[in-house]
C-alpha cells in the first residue's frame, strides 16, 4: 500500500517490482487485486518467503463481527508440493491510517539456489478469486 501505483508489486503483472522496499529479514511476495497473474522474480536464498493466498483489509476500527470472508478454496504449492497455510488477522499502518486485515497466508523457509514455481489459488464464496503463479529464481547468498 505504500508503493506508488507505477511501482506497486500488487499491481505488477510481471514481477518487475517484486524487490520494491523489501525488509532485510523476510521477502514478501505480493498478492493481487484478483484474477490471473504470472510473475517472474529473483529472491535471495537467505530469507523466508511470505505471501497472501487470499485476503481483505479496511480502515474500520471496530466491528461486531470479526473481519473475514467465506472461502471456497485456498491453496498453494511449491514445485507441485502443497504448502501449509494459516489464517492471519491483524492491523498495520499505511501512511497515517491504521488498517485492519484478515486472510489466508503461506510461508516458505529460505530456499536453496535454483528455480522454483509457486502456485497460489484462492476463491471466496462471493466469486472473488486469485490465481497467481510465481516463477522464482533463488540466488545463492554471498557470505
Amino acid at each position: 500500500m505504500s508503493a506508488p501505483k507505477d511501482k506497486s508489486p500488487v499491481e505488477d503483472t510481471t514481477g518487475e517490482y517484486a524487490a520494491w522496499k523489501q525488509p532485510d529479514d523476510l521477502w514478501f511476495l505480493a498478492g493481487t487485486y484478483g484474477g490471473r497473474v504470472e510473475r517472474r522474480c529473483t529472491v535471495p536464498g537467505d530469507r523466508p518467503l511470505f505471501f497472501p493466498v487470499i485476503n481483505i483489509q479496511h480502515t474500520r476500527s471496530y466491528s461486531k463481527t470479526p473481519l473475514s470472508m467465506g472461502i471456497a478454496e485456498a491453496s498453494a504449492s511449491l514445485n507441485g508440493i502443497p504448502l501449509e497455510l494459516r489464517e492471519f488477522a491483524g492491523q498495520f499502518r499505511a501512511g497515517p491510517r491504521r488498517r485492519f486485515a484478515w486472510g489466508i497466508w503461506g510461508g516458505i523457509a529460505p530456499l536453496a539456489a535454483g528455480q522454483f514455481v509457486l502456485e497460489i489459488k484462492g476463491e471466496a464464496t462471493n466469486g472473488f478469486y486469485v490465481d497467481t503463479t510465481y516463477h522464482l529464481e533463488v540466488k545463492e547468498t554471498q557470505v
